[in-house]
């Protein structure tokens, strides 16, 4: 049983590494062909991302390997913070790449979008998320709702795009919420909820890789 939970850890610990890599790697590459605005967005949406994650994922990869400890455990509650904020930005980029291959958006998206990110990142840094306590659950509530009318508005926008493009990209919003949801409120209480960041992750990469396959 230990070895099985071993074999989990360290499996865990290299698909994090292989995916911060793979931003890594992928922003270099959208920043090289930076005279295109919209690989420029891409880049920095894509670093930005990794950027991130790393806060979260570099100590949870320490923790897989050495054990918890209580400098661990602070770092990983940061990253939670950090990722909260960054997430929300990597969302507003993204509006701004599905605009670049699209006519302007009706006003109301622009608004509900630029409206749901400033609010939900106001809340992130309010400091009654106890980010450093076990999370306040009303709080995160408060947020992830609030996250997901961002994440709705972009399904609709990717979908009214069309194209294999559009609706991979609408697809893979749609299930990178399905997976982070439930471990943002729920993770705490049950550990192994955790396990669905693998394919939200995933869904993360996909939408990278769309980005990728439109290089000359």
């Amino acid at each position: 049983m230990a070895e099985g939970k071993k074999g989990m850890r360290i499996g865990e610990s290299v698909f994090s590494i292989c995916y911060l890599l793979f931003d890594l790697a992928a922003g270099i590459i959208f920043l090289y062909h930076g005279e295109e605005r919209l690989f420029l967005l891409y880049g920095a949406m894509t670093l930005l991302l990794g950027c991130g994650d790393a806060f979260h994922l570099v100590p949870r990869v320490v923790k897989n390997i050495k054990g918890e400890s209580p400098r661990v455990v602070w770092w990983m509650d940061f990253g939670l913070a950090v990722t909260s904020v960054t997430m929300t930005v990597f969302y507003i980029l993204l509006f701004y790449i599905w605009k670049i291959q699209n006519s302007n958006p009706a006003a109301v998206f622009t608004g509900v979008i630029w409206g749901t990110a400033l609010a939900r990142i106001a809340i992130c840094l309010l400091p009654q998320n106890d980010w450093f306590k076990g999370g306040n659950k009303r709080l995160s509530l408060c947020r992830n709702i609030i996250f997901s009318i961002i994440g709705i508005a972009e399904i609709i926008l990717f979908l009214i795009s069309g194209g294999s493009y559009g609706i991979t990209m609408a697809v893979c919003i749609f299930f990178s919420f399905l997976f982070y949801i439930p471990v943002t409120l729920f993770a705490k209480e049950n550990p192994k909820i955790g396990m669905l960041m693998i394919p939200k992750t995933i869904m993360y990469v996909i939408m990278i890789s769309l980005g990728l396959s439109m290089l000359g």
